[in-house]
């Protein structure tokens, strides 16, 4: 359930074969169609090369996911930037994630929200997550390990939801700990080929308000996704 996903080659320009820095991801983030100024400068104050594993650092600035094991990657940042502006945040939301991977996403989602929760479940992704965000003085997220498909009821509602798997449909038991009005991002699909959808929370339900992009991501494990 670690947070992996990279855009699909006809939603966007190829990465570049090398990049040295944040600004780098900014213009990849730029040429996906980010306009939201918080998450260009999110994307621009995160160090990415924090959030990799050492043996990939070389290759962090490159707008492309990395392995960082249990046979996960990261997200391609771009894309999260793209999920993220998504939410229409303001600054002061509760925000529930699934799939903290090594927590870079999670970093940019705490400079752009109130407070974020964050669910993975590998504990060893979630422990090296804790000491990355500790790592760049980000305090306001709480780490979880654990079934995302459940919704961490115990710190609903949230205003916000990230999802970084992928899976036919949103879990009910997320879109219950959704607010009225709170907004939803995930990638819906079979996992390898979706499209990433934003969603908003009526009194009915869930409302699709449209399609962000096509991506490849993983699989949503859980007992409201596919059987672990």
């Amino acid at each position: 359930m670690a947070g992996s996903g990279r855009r699909r080659k006809n939603s966007g320009p190829s990465p570049p074969s090398s990049a040295s820095s944040p600004e780098d991801l900014v213009r990849a983030a730029l040429a996906a169609g980010v306009r939201d100024r918080r998450v260009l400068e999110a994307l621009r104050t995160t160090p990415r090369t924090r959030f990799v594993p050492a043996a990939h650092a070389a290759a962090a600035y490159i707008d492309a996911p990395l392995p960082i094991g249990r046979g996960q990657v990261t997200s391609q940042p771009s894309l999260s930037a793209l999920m993220i502006e998504g939410l229409e945040l303001t600054g002061t939301e509760h925000v529930l994630e699934i799939g903290t991977g090594h927590g870079f996403q999670t970093a940019l989602l705490a400079r752009v929200a109130g407070d974020v929760v964050s669910i993975d479940r590998w504990p060893e992704l979630v422990e090296e997550a804790r000491r990355n965000l500790l790592g760049e003085g980000i305090g306001t997220v709480e780490l979880l390990v654990g079934d995302g498909t459940l919704g961490v009821p115990e710190h609903a509602p949230y205003d916000a939801v990230l999802i970084s798997a992928a899976f036919l449909k949103v879990p009910p038991p997320v879109t219950a700990r959704l607010r009225p009005g709170g907004r939803l991002v995930a990638p819906i699909g079979p996992g390898g080929r979706e499209d990433v959808v934003s969603f908003v929370r009526t009194d009915a339900g869930l409302a699709r308000e449209g399609i962000l992009t096509g991506a490849s991501f993983v699989r949503l494990y859980g007992r409201h996704g596919y059987p672990p």
